[in-house]
């Protein structure tokens, strides 16, 4: 299912986004071609992988997010021989692991129009480069080492004082 669907904002952004995409592909669209292929659905995940491998360029541009496991999702599903760009919101948490993406400021419209056209124009060669390296963020932080490290996180706080958990929640309380 769509995410967050039942949440007033996005269905206003859902809203405003059919709208421009019908704009501009009402503008510019000729009988063989248009410049927005405006996907917002739920797809099975072997077609979702299938969309974005076929993708030349992966828009994960969110204003503020955790990890946004769909950057991490975009670069596993490329062709290692001719694979996309990812251009990634330097908001995101991904952004921290992924800098051999194109990072942008979401806020930006320059910035963002700079990184498509730069992830269009990229080589060959250079795209392959710098999807084998995230590709191998990909690979050395899967679930396993989130985990570990989610949980060493956990250990980590500091106990109460006294060591009794139970009297430190009474007195929370």
């Amino acid at each position: 299912p769509i995410s967050r669907d039942d949440v007033d904002t996005y269905q206003d952004i859902r809203s405003r986004l059919d709208a421009l995409a019908g704009r501009i592909n009402g503008e510019f669209a000729d009988m063989d071609w248009q410049p927005i292929r405006y996907l917002n659905r739920t797809y099975r995940r072997d077609q979702l992988a299938g969309i974005y491998r076929a993708a030349r360029v992966g828009l994960v541009t969110p204003l503020r997010d955790g990890m946004n496991l769909v950057a991490k999702e975009y670069v596993a599903a490329q062709n290692p021989d001719d694979p996309g760009v990812l251009v990634l919101s330097r908001f995101a948490g991904a952004a921290e692991q992924m800098g051999e993406a194109l990072l942008v400021n979401p806020f930006s419209r320059e910035e963002l129009s700079d990184a498509i056209k730069r992830a269009l124009d990229m080589p060959l060669e250079e795209r392959k480069r710098k999807w084998a390296a995230l590709m191998q963020v990909v690979r050395d932080t899967d679930v396993s080492v989130w985990r570990d490290d989610f949980v060493g996180s956990l250990r980590a706080i500091e106990r109460p004082a006294n060591g009794d958990d139970e009297s430190a929640a009474a007195d929370a309380a």
